[in-house]
């Protein structure tokens, strides 16, 4: 009689999985500094993961000196690094071959840079601006509504969002990368851009207003030509439209800092109240 030994597959359990998570969700910038950056974020996250596949401890101790290598990317889009490796991981310690820590620190090498710029252009670029475009509409006459919509959706947001990439990143492995720098991503991207664009162009339209005082007088000190009467009959808003289009092209073309511009615009004012084409007495 012949006796068959079979080897258990080792496998995550939920519990250290959301442990892995929580431990990123929560201390992604553990220790920040331009020389680590999230380095000691990623070993946080990997830790429970690691304790629960090896029982040895020199193997825990090699398993966790592949994740002491230099990363940084966006931390919300970028939890799907987090779950990719995850996955890899548990293949390593089941033995798989072709996983080691090469293959592993070549992967998230290579997705950290390009997950970083499309998280970037997405949730900072993008979904941010929107909630808090919302959140200035619901803030009307000081009410603490907007605040409130803010912290309680976005933190909802990137909570239940950062989640789904983790698992679906661990569950998928590289075909959640696919889908992320793929064509259905790149749709989903543009998409999102389209509605920042417009939220963000609504926001401009209802909460930025520039209007000039200038008017040219006759002998008699009546007024023959009151200069936004005639952009009001030409193109009504055209003045503010004109100031958010300079922002933006200084801002993304000429790459100026948020600061520089607004000082830029301070200067604008004065001089424009100087020469009366700003009214002092409004605010704008």
């Amino acid at each position: 009689m012949t006796r068959r030994i079979y080897k258990m597959e080792k496998k995550l359990s939920k519990k250290a999985l959301l442990k892995s998570f929580h431990n990123w969700y929560y201390g992604h910038l553990t220790c920040f500094s331009q020389e680590h950056m999230q380095t000691f974020g990623y070993l946080c996250a990997m830790l429970p993961l690691v304790e629960e596949l090896y029982d040895d401890e020199e193997k825990k101790a090699e398993a966790m000196n592949t994740y002491t290598a230099f990363f940084n990317t966006e931390p919300q889009l970028g939890t799907v690094v987090i779950g990719i490796t995850a996955g890899l991981e548990e293949a390593r310690a089941n033995g798989e071959d072709g996983v080691d820590d090469e293959t592993i620190n070549g992967l998230r090498a290579g997705l950290m840079g390009p997950i970083a710029g499309i998280g970037d252009s997405l949730v900072v670029g993008t979904v941010i601006p929107i909630l808090l475009g919302i959140a200035l509409g619901m803030s009307t006459g000081g009410s603490p509504l907007g605040a409130i919509f803010y912290i309680i959706v976005w933190n909802l947001f990137a909570y239940f969002g950062m989640k789904f990439l983790y698992f679906k990143g661990y569950q998928l492995g590289g075909k959640a990368v696919e889908f992320l720098v793929g064509p259905q991503g790149e749709a989903i991207r543009d998409s999102i851009s389209v509605l920042g664009g417009m939220v963000i162009g609504a926001v401009a339209a209802t909460w930025v207003s520039v209007t000039t005082s200038f008017k040219l007088f006759n002998d008699e000190g009546e007024a023959y030509l009151v200069l936004q009467d005639k952009f009001n009959e030409v193109l009504p808003g055209s003045l503010t439209a004109a100031f958010v289009m300079l922002c933006w092209y200084l801002m993304a073309k000429k790459k100026l800092s948020p600061v520089k511009v607004m000082l830029l615009l301070v200067v604008v004012a004065f001089v424009g109240v100087l020469v009366g084409f700003f009214d002092p007495n409004l605010s704008y």
